[in-house]
């Protein structure tokens, strides 16, 4: 297999702040953590200082800067360099006199403070560590991960995609227009333990504070609580732990009633004891309902498995709910982290997916300059979480190491496989079950199509085929290929001769153009505007009647363009058009699709249950463009039918022939075809449309309203081929029995007949 490049996480962006108001503001310390409008950055910071920004996931993240006396090195050697646990020998002996200690004494204080201070500032401001020789930063959340939450195989170790995971998680918490983090997981990456680490974090030093956690079902929250939030909560060094109550065996919350009254930072640096202020702070978990927490003032949420929410529960309406616990007024006051791999889209998969898009940073709304959901999402492949494969720096091992090459885990151990060779080993030997291929893919997603694939069994389309053209498209630098524009008649003369605009926000996208001679190429017969390339190929289009509403919603309208088999210069079988977009005006969409007929030469069949289209056609003297449905002899056409054409969305046996004709397109054009019988084998699929290859992925027969790409793209085949529809017309045989006569004699006679 050949290696490719992985692409990393994150983006260092050297020029998003000039360098020389870095500098000046540095040696001011003014920058603020938080969100600074003017740079458009969010620094995580909390010196005052910016070193190197980040960019991950459409973010601009600001470091600290690095101050060298401030990094931890485990070895003067820098391959030796990487995370361990700092083990303080005088650890035990700091319990052991903490134990021993009376409060009437100040040596205690003078001796250990520094240590126990530090541990403050390292879980506040984060710290630097060598790593391969290389000064690396984690924040303070990461830090408390790793230094002291234990989990269920001791303390995590470093791994880079956590890294980068606990920084972006800093700029949701720094970000005041934030609520938290929408994260896409596959198996194993150890989100769960991170939430319960952070949870701990929060809860031990916030105070009046309401810490929650939800999951897929409550006995999931439950187990999470219990198996995780707890055990890290119990194992905590005694100078981060308050006292608590309700820790019994079966308890169901932590309720933090006063910091510990051997030590803290506060009453060791005032020494007052008796008068330190209740923390008045609760952890607990609830039954997942669509009203969780929904009365609550929240301070952090954990909501795990959010992709798995079945009905009657829905984890939009939950999060809708809680998101207005989480802010007095305009100002946001709590933070979710809420993460999952994905149910299918039925179960659960749907809901959490129109979250993470509503995540998109790039997508924002409102004066506050929030997203959608509130929230920031995040997606880690799961090359970079990949276990049994990621070295004792943190890095992946991404490809089977070469003879020369050698790799070691934190143990000492050599990595002998790599993280993408392994993975794709799994989906070759599961390549003939497309079934368990699929639920492979949607476990250890590399890419959010892999996330977000559905349950094989729910489609009567070959996902696997679709999915493997995905895979191939995304490889692509898909604008060698398909260009994006608009149509418009030439000089604005409307019915003269349409040209094509390059335009990279086009409603168009097309890969290829008729050749100049048959451009709007027009033939009229007896009066009537016919396409005059109607041998070459044909167009298909689901259509929309109403104008934009104010909020935007409502189906889009789609087209696309397919040609035949040809012995000319024209691509076989190949869809060469795609438009799925909804302009404002409806007429705005007709001029567009009719446009598109006249420039191709090509007709069109349009799905009749919304009508003004066919009109449009009609009222311009196009209907020889709009084809009539094929599957029916004129004289059982409908009067309307055989006024405007068109096909009608419905019934069963347009139903299943639509399907039919998507799915035996798509066995044949899509993916790798391993049989050779339509393409080489190593030859891919040549249809390149996005848009309309993620809407194939949700095609449900039983709901065809939000499909509208897969329902143009049915329409255009079957247009096609629409001589494979004709239905034959039988001859009545009449049986005429004729009388024979016998003329023997002077008279005839009729003979008997049977």
């Amino acid at each position: 297999m050949k290696r490719k490049p992985v692409e990393m996480l994150h983006e260092v962006v050297e020029d998003h702040v000039p360098s020389v108001v870095k500098a000046e503001r540095n040696v001011a310390k003014s920058w603020k953590y938080g969100y600074d409008k003017k740079y458009d950055l969010v620094v995580i910071s909390k010196d005052g200082t910016v070193g190197e920004i980040y960019k991950i996931a459409g973010i601009y993240i600001g470091l600290p800067k690095l101050y060298d006396n401030h990094v931890i090195s485990r070895s003067d050697n820098p391959k030796e360099q990487y995370w361990e646990r700092p083990k303080d020998p005088k650890l035990l002996e700091l319990v052991k006199s903490a134990n021993q200690w009376n409060g009437s004494s100040n040596d205690f204080k003078t001796k250990w403070l520094p240590y126990i201070n530090r541990e403050f500032d390292r879980r506040a401001n984060g710290t630097w560590f060598m790593n391969d020789g290389v000064p690396t930063y984690i924040t303070g959340s990461h830090y408390f991960y790793l230094q002291w939450a234990k989990i269920d195989v001791g303390y995590p170790d470093f791994r880079y995609a956590n890294r980068i995971y606990w920084i972006f998680w800093e700029a949701c918490k720094a970000d005041e227009r934030c609520y938290g983090l929408c994260y896409v997981k596959n198996r194993r990456s150890g989100f769960s333990f991170m939430a319960a680490s952070e949870c701990i974090n929060i809860g031990t030093l916030a105070k009046n504070a309401r810490l929650g956690m939800l999951s897929k079902t409550g006995d999931d929250a439950k187990m999470l609580f219990i198996g995780k939030v707890v055990p890290i909560n119990t194992k905590l060094p005694f100078f981060f732990k308050p006292i608590m109550s309700g820790m019994d065996k079966g308890a169901k919350s932590i309720t933090y009633d006063t910091p510990a009254k051997k030590l803290t930072l506060k009453n060791m640096l005032d020494g007052d004891e008796a008068g330190v202020e209740g923390l008045n702070t609760i952890i607990d978990y609830k039954n997942t309902a669509d009203n969780s927490y929904d009365s609550e003032k929240m301070t952090f949420l954990i909501s795990d498995e959010a992709g798995k929410w079945t009905k009657p529960n829905d984890i939009r309406v939950n999060w809708d709910a809680v998101k207005t616990t989480m802010r007095l007024g305009s100002n946001v006051v709590g933070k979710c982290m809420m993460g999952s791999t994905v149910n299918a889209m039925a179960k659960g998969g749907d809901n959490f997916l129109k979250l993470y898009n509503g995540s998109d940073p790039h997508h924002r709304q409102g004066d506050n300059g929030g997203t959608k959901s509130g929230m920031y999402r995040l997606f880690i492949p799961m090359e970079w979480n990949y276990e049994g494969c990621i070295d004792r720096y943190g890095m992946p091992v991404f490809y089977n190491p070469l003879p020369n090459e050698f790799h070691y885990d934190v143990f000492g151990n050599t990595i002998t496989k790599g993280a993408i060779d392994d993975w794709q080993n799994e989906c070759d030997a599961k390549k003939y079950d497309s079934e368990r291929l699929n639920e492979h893919y949607r476990q250890y997603p590399r890419t959010l199509m892999h996330a977000f694939r559905d349950e094989y069994g729910n489609s009567v389309l070959d996902l696997t085929k679709i999915y493997e053209q995905i895979e191939y498209v995304e490889g692509l630098r898909i604008e060698t290929l398909v260009t994006s524009g608009n149509f418009q008649w030439e000089n604005g003369v409307v019915d003269s001769k349409v040209v094509w605009y390059p335009d990279k926000n086009g409603r168009f996208n097309i890969t290829w153009h008729p050749p100049k001679d048959k451009q709007n190429n027009i033939a009229v017969r007896l009066g009537v505007k016919h396409p005059g390339n109607e041998d070459l190929g044909a167009f298909g289009c689901d259509p929309y009647d109403i104008d934009v509403t104010v909020d935007g919603r409502g189906s889009k309208g789609a087209m696309h363009g397919m040609t035949g088999y040809t012995l000319s210069d024209v691509p076989s079988n190949h869809c060469f058009l795609e438009y799925v977009a909804r302009p404002q005006m409806a007429e705005v969409f007709f001029e567009d699709v009719l446009m598109a007929c006249v420039y191709y030469g090509m007709p069109i069949l349009i799905e009749n249950n919304k009508t003004r289209l066919l009109y449009h056609f009609l009222n311009r003297g196009y209907r020889g463009y709009s084809l009539t449905r094929p599957d029916r002899p004129t004289h059982k056409l409908s009067d309307t039918e055989k006024l405007l054409g068109g096909i009608p969305g419905s019934g069963e046996d347009i139903i299943q022939t639509h399907a039919q004709a998507l799915d035996s397109y798509i066995k044949k054009r899509f993916g790798y075809d391993r049989t050779g019988e339509y393409r080489h084998e190593t030859e891919p699929g040549d249809f390149y449309f996005m848009k309309s290859l993620v809407d194939l992925t949700k095609f449900d027969i039983r709901d065809r309203t939000k499909s509208d790409a897969s329902m143009s793209l049915g329409y255009a085949l079957m247009a096609v081929n629409r001589m494979l529809y004709k239905r034959e017309v039988k001859q009545n045989t009449i049986s005429v029995n004729f009388a024979k006569y016998d003329n023997k004699g002077s008279h005839s006679r009729i003979w008997q007949t049977r």
